[in-house]
């Protein structure tokens, strides 16, 4: 028996995962109305974040914790513009000593029109939430709450008391239709309540403007069935004959309307809430959203829904990576795969859309509902290591969209190649910033998620990736070409001119931040190793500056925050915010540049000495990251479960900051990107979970994971 116990547990071992089992006993499950702990069901570029009834009943009490979101990627909104500001308004001269003058959107404190472009394009357009949809209840009256999303099918089942009435509703989104399905069951009343708000262009939250309603216009555009309501959805407009931004489309497929009626005494093309009542036991209906030049499409049935959900999120599990914790027996291992699992949903509901997301991806608005590009390789990164590169590359083709504004940027600034902005909207149009518009590290972040999805790709759809990205890439390196700046007496290339990810450094004080030199490196390699795949010769320039580029600086055996800050570990400014120093050797690969010896003493400084209280989400992956490298894995497992406020995961999966940003989805991919790092490795890792201490303690299994390079 001793001797067949090693042969046994092997056996064990190579068995396949059941993948179902480890999906569902992370479901979430909801027993009060906490307004922290609201659902989402949708399909990457459409989301509907519900309450604890399954709908959204309560949008104003849930407005400040996880907001019950309708929000999508084609909706945005512009207040109307009477100054005529135009962008070039915003723009201000800077000499950063690169030998030219260059100008950057940015903000200014002066009143003045300079002051009034700049806010208005900082604040336009925003992202719109497209409608409520709930049931109209007292929240003080719903009892007895029990609700779980099912993740394997993507259905949430809520079911609760209401004045002595047991509701059960059940809440599933069309994984290719801006579409939500909805059954409510009960013998109580069942009165469903559509809401439609005015913007509010606010920098972060719900974006609802319950308020306005002279430039907020719904009217019937299609009643007359006794199954289908088509309401029609205009924004500053003047009449009901203006043309629409967008349509809404409910479709009864189970029980009878019995009456519409619309609140209040404005005329019958100005309201803004509509009731449904509903006379049967049971009630099942379809909510479909979309863009005016859409071709109407064919209804669905609450089931029909149900069905191609189930489906769609089978697949997604079944295809995709996967990571049981259920065989370790450090007690942290529970909770890690809880943040693992839930993580994978939530990307997937929020991230997958045909635009880079959002930090708060569909569910509330933060920063004007616009995306951050230094924050792609965050949210996005992950989807080519867990085995849904095409998510990945649906996103990633966003970047030809901005490829002549970005190619704009560089120009007028005195650069070759396209520099990428750091906060924009779908049209790709910069908003200016005191700070984003001085970032770099969003520069390299094409290439280097090209290059995952090259790797990630088989081998008849790497010459396809090539050609397809390949402007993407030479472009974004000749800007990196243009921006390092020789330094003759040192025979050096420097980074000067810019804020780095730790932005609490300035622009016209700060040279040579680490992660950027290290990132420059890495970025100019990648650019190198796809001219030669596609059969091109080597760039001399790249090459000098690959090999030339100033190494990091260093005091007392610790990394700086820059070469020109050397008080770094005296000075409050330079230990808060992201401790971007690690991601020189971490989110990239060791390099000869960058000594392991005194990469590990920082490292170790950093735990022992950093503002955690001052971090954000994807800090802690990023420190795991560079522990993994460093051979600290026992450290990767403490920096991923931090108890800081910062590394807080609540009930729905979501990674809370603080009371303005609940929800902040770059800390759920940092997650998934550190975690399959540590179970695939990395380009000269060795053995299975380099990352995970091999004490016993972590016996992590996995499938369908790539290592990063």
């Amino acid at each position: 028996m001793t001797i067949l116990l090693p042969l046994l547990c092997a056996t064990l071992s190579a068995q396949p995962i059941d993948r179902e089992a480890v999906v569902r006993r992370n479901n979430p499950h909801v027993t009060s109305l906490d307004t922290l702990s609201s659902l989402t069901v949708g399909n990457g570029g459409f989301a509907f974040t519900v309450d604890a009834t399954g709908v959204q009943s309560f949008p104003k009490m849930y407005a400040n914790g996880v907001s019950l979101g309708t929000m999508s990627d084609w909706g945005w909104h512009s207040f109307p513009n009477p100054e005529n500001y135009r962008p070039e308004e915003a723009l201000k001269a800077y000499d950063f000593g690169h030998g030219h003058t260059e100008f950057y959107a940015t903000q200014f404190k002066e009143e003045g029109r300079a002051h009034g472009s700049s806010e208005w394009y900082r604040q336009n357009p925003h992202r719109m939430h497209l409608g409520a949809v709930g049931l109209d209840l007292e929240a003080s009256e719903v009892k007895d709450i029990d609700q779980t999303l099912d993740l394997w099918t993507g259905l949430i089942d809520s079911r609760f008391t209401y004045r002595g009435h047991r509701y059960h509703v059940q809440t599933v989104c069309h994984p290719e239709r801006d579409m939500i399905a909805v059954r409510v069951v009960s013998t109580g009343k069942k009165t469903i309540k559509v809401d439609f708000p005015y913007p509010t262009g606010k920098h972060t939250d719900d974006g609802c403007d319950w308020d306005e309603w002279e430039r907020n216009i719904t009217s019937f555009e299609g009643i007359g069935t006794s199954h289908t309501d088509t309401l029609k959805r205009v924004l500053d407009g003047k009449s009901r004959f203006d043309t629409a931004n967008y349509y809404v489309a409910l479709n009864w497929c189970e029980g009878h309307r019995s009456f519409v009626c619309l609140k209040g005494d404005t005329p019958l093309w100005n309201h803004n809430h509509f009731d449904i009542a509903e006379r049967d036991t049971a009630v099942a209906f379809t909510c479909e959203f979309y863009q005016a030049n859409d071709l109407r499409r064919s209804p669905l049935t609450f089931d029909e829904v149900v069905a191609a959900s189930a489906e769609h999120w089978k697949n997604y599990w079944t295809k995709g990576g996967i990571v049981d914790f259920s065989h370790c027996t450090d007690s942290r291992a529970r909770e890690l795969e809880r943040r693992v699992v839930l993580s994978q949903y939530l990307l997937a509901v929020n991230d997958g859309g045909d635009t880079p997301p959002q930090e708060t991806g569909l569910t509330f608005n933060s920063w004007f509902g616009k995306f951050h590009l230094e924050m792609i390789w965050w949210h996005q990164a992950q989807f080519a290591l867990w085995g849904h590169p095409e998510i990945l590359e649906h996103s990633l083709d966003w970047y030809f969209t901005a490829i002549p504004k970005a190619r704009e940027i560089a120009q007028r600034q005195g650069f070759r190649g396209v520099r990428w902005m750091k906060m924009t909207d779908p049209s790709g149009t910069e908003a200016p910033s005191k700070v984003g518009s001085f970032l770099i590290w969003q520069q390299p972040h094409p290439i280097y998620l090209a290059e995952l999805l090259y790797r990630a790709s088989d081998i008849g759809n790497k010459t396809r990736l090539l050609n397809k990205y390949n402007e993407i890439v030479s472009s974004t390196a000749d800007f990196m070409e243009s921006f390092a700046t020789y330094e003759a007496d040192r025979d050096r290339y420097v980074l000067k001119g810019c804020i780095p990810a730790q932005e609490t450094l300035r622009a016209a004080e700060t040279v040579n931040p680490p992660f950027e030199l290290s990132y420059w490196r890495f970025g100019l390699q990648i650019a190198q190793l796809w001219r030669e795949r596609s059969q091109d010769r080597r760039n001399n320039t790249w090459d000098a500056i690959i090999n030339r580029l100033s190494p990091l600086a260093a005091k007392d055996s610790l990394y700086l925050a820059a070469e020109t800050a050397p008080e770094t570990y005296q000075d409050i400014r330079f230990t808060s915010d992201h401790m971007a120093v690690l991601g020189a050797v971490g989110i990239l690969p060791q390099t000869p540049q960058a000594d392991p010896a005194i990469m590990r003493n920082t490292l170790r400084w950093v735990f022992d000495h950093w503002n955690w209280d001052k971090t954000w989400g994807w800090d802690f992956p990023m420190t795991a990251m560079c522990a993994a490298r460093l051979g600290e894995p026992k450290k990767a497992v403490e920096a991923l479960l931090m108890p800081q406020r910062t590394n807080t995961y609540l009930v729905n999966g979501h990674n809370y900051q603080d009371s303005r940003l609940r929800i902040y989805l770059p800390g759920n991919g940092g997650l998934l990107t550190a975690v399959a790092m540590m179970c695939a490795g990395w380009d000269g890792s060795q053995g299975t979970n380099p990352g995970f201490p091999s004490d016993g303690s972590w016996d992590v299994r996995w499938e369908g994971l790539l290592p990063l390079p």
